[in-house]
């Protein structure tokens, strides 16, 4: 269900956290492959066809528990994603938190007032920003993953719809050539020229 709650869910989301998510993202094979089948479930639901939800940026996670995987993304404020596409995450089974807030950023450096005084590291700015929490159950990544899709309540295995397709052109295919083959051997001789 998808809810705007009071309890801050995020508060342990920091610019230094965020680096250390993307670092461990970048040296971890298992993440990035929960990752990806991750965002394969986004994509199957033709999230990003909704307004700003392919600006979302990885802030935390993935997450992986018993039964489901959580990731935690971030908008800038102005670019709120569509609160509609929720509601295929929902149809799937997925969890869905919200809510804005600020989080505390490096301000770009220009001059040397930018720095924090007797350091080499800059200062800080809070920026406004929504946090969206997306909890995909695993059987939901596994079923995508595996390339199953269910349509009116019952499933339907697309790599044995793939094979039956390969199937029919492979006899369509070995169809033709052997009526190329018989119209090859109806067709009389024409005469060449001499050999010598």
């Amino acid at each position: 269900m998808t809810q705007k709650i009071a309890d801050k869910w995020f508060d342990d989301i920091d610019f230094v956290s965020i680096i250390d998510t993307i670092k461990g993202v970048m040296t971890s094979d298992g993440t990035m492959s929960v990752l990806l089948d991750f965002e394969r479930v986004l994509d199957q639901s033709d999230l990003y066809a909704f307004k700003n939800w392919i600006n979302g940026e990885l802030v935390q996670g993935p997450d992986i528990g018993r039964y489901t995987a959580s990731c935690t993304f971030m908008w800038p404020y102005k670019l709120m994603p569509d609160p509609r596409a929720v509601k295929r995450l929902l149809k799937m089974g997925c969890d869905v938190k919200w809510d804005k807030t600020e989080i505390e950023v490096p301000v770009k450096v220009t001059n040397p007032d930018d720095f924090i005084q007797g350091t080499n590291y800059p200062k800080s700015a809070k920026r406004k920003v929504w946090l969206i929490k997306l909890t995909i159950p695993l059987h939901v990544m596994d079923d995508i993953k595996e390339g199953s899709v269910d349509l009116a309540g019952s499933t339907v295995d697309l790599q044995e719809l793939d094979d039956a397709y390969d199937e029919d052109l492979d006899k369509e295919g070995l169809d033709q050539n052997s009526s190329e083959q018989n119209m090859a051997a109806q067709q009389p001789m024409q005469p060449g020229p001499p050999a010598q």
